[in-house]
């Protein structure tokens, strides 16, 4: 089965498709939940599954470290390794080199650094970021790229933009020719709207499966974010998908699938609940303030999931407040079922021609909150 986008249905700029592979579909938008180390935090994978989520992502950088990606290889790839057999997107690991790494030199070839684990010394390339995450068995994978932090003088946006562009062309070749499986290019450019078409524009020529939006996040405010998009998407083809790396929060997913983006990673779930933090329909809640230490009530009595619906604020907040585990667990439980049942709702309001509603309605409940029910 050869990889395959569809795009089933569009509502203004927002896209409801579905990606097949061999391994399964990926109904779009879609939110990937992120396995850095063949492990989503303080999950297990048969429950992310149940949430609804249809892929992961496995970080190249951390699985190259340890165990190695050619041990994952021996052990029957990251599927058999971390018991996942659905698709699974892995990085090119460039993000964590430029944030983790010590001691790292670049250049035309590739980059070199020191493991922030260990201090051994690596070198990463485009050809052996592919040669990585065929090893760990990645059903998409990504080029090799360099993202640099905003705010950035236009000079050094504009080279790393066109050393990435040359690593994407190594990326493709390293990639081949294979049709079950897919490697995305990277469009970088920073918040400079001519970069970012110049970048779009050529690796749209490369015709390549898939076109990830890099580079955001990573500093920026909203606005600029969501500026950059509106500029970047329209250059990409429509009838290929759309991934915006490392975003984000639920207002973040919302505004930008209006943009016309398919696909999101983001630690933010369970890094967020493994501190107290709930995402819910009525928006944040800081499971570590005082006044939830009374608080009978659920995080959302009309949840499916049990976290959200058969646990008392009162507590969640002594779980956190003592440091238990089990608050982590419960409130990343319960955040990435949001994320996923907010995905669920786009794709639902999209096919109905009804996502400017849902998002105004969505909004709306998040703005209003429902501290003010507490009885």
């Amino acid at each position: 089965m050869a990889f395959k986008f569809n795009l089933i249905k569009t509502d203004g700029k927002a896209r409801r498709g579905v990606i097949t592979m061999p391994r399964g579909e990926v109904r779009t938008p879609a939110f990937m939940p992120v396995g850095t180390a063949g492990t989503v935090k303080a999950m297990y994978l048969d429950q992310v599954r149940d949430l609804g989520a249809d892929i992961i992502l496995g970080n190249t950088y951390h699985l190259m470290l340890r165990p190695g990606a050619e041990r994952v290889a021996k052990l029957g790839g990251l599927h058999e390794f971390a018991r996942w057999k659905y698709p699974i997107l892995t990085d090119s690991g460039g993000f964590q080199v430029m944030s983790l790494a010590k001691l790292r030199k670049l250049d035309e070839k590739g980059v070199t650094f020191k493991s922030h684990v260990d201090g051994q010394s690596y070198e990463l390339t485009p050809e052996r970021s592919i040669e990585i995450q065929m090893l760990l068995d990645a059903d998409i994978q990504m080029q090799l790229d360099e993202c640099i932090r905003l705010p950035a003088e236009r000079a050094e946006i504009e080279r790393a933009m066109e050393l990435s562009l040359r690593w994407a062309e190594r990326s493709a070749i390293a990639f081949g020719n294979q049709p079950d499986r897919a490697m995305f290019g990277i469009v970088q450019g920073g918040d400079l709207p001519d970069l970012r078409i110049r970048s779009a524009e050529a690796l749209v020529a490369m015709d390549l499966k898939g076109y990830s939006i890099g580079g955001l996040a990573v500093g920026e405010p909203q606005d600029v974010m969501l500026a950059t998009l509106a500029e970047t998407c329209p250059v990409l083809p429509v009838e290929k998908p759309r991934y915006l790396m490392g975003v984000g929060t639920p207002d973040d997913l919302l505004k930008c699938v209006g943009e016309g983006v398919d696909m999101f990673d983001c630690v933010m779930p369970t890094r967020a609940g493994r501190h107290g933090l709930a995402y819910t329909r009525h928006g944040k809640i800081n499971l570590r303030n005082a006044r939830h230490a009374e608080d009978h009530r659920p995080l959302d009595e009309e949840s499916s999931c049990p976290a959200a619906r058969d646990y008392s604020r009162a507590y969640l907040h002594h779980l956190i407040r003592s440091n238990e585990s089990l608050g982590g667990m419960l409130l990343s439980w319960n955040n990435l079922h949001y994320y996923q049942q907010l995905m669920q709702g786009m794709r639902d309001a999209i096919e109905a021609g009804k996502f400017a509603d849902f998002g105004a309605e969505t909004t709306e409940r998040w703005v209003k909150g429902d501290i003010d029910r507490l009885d």
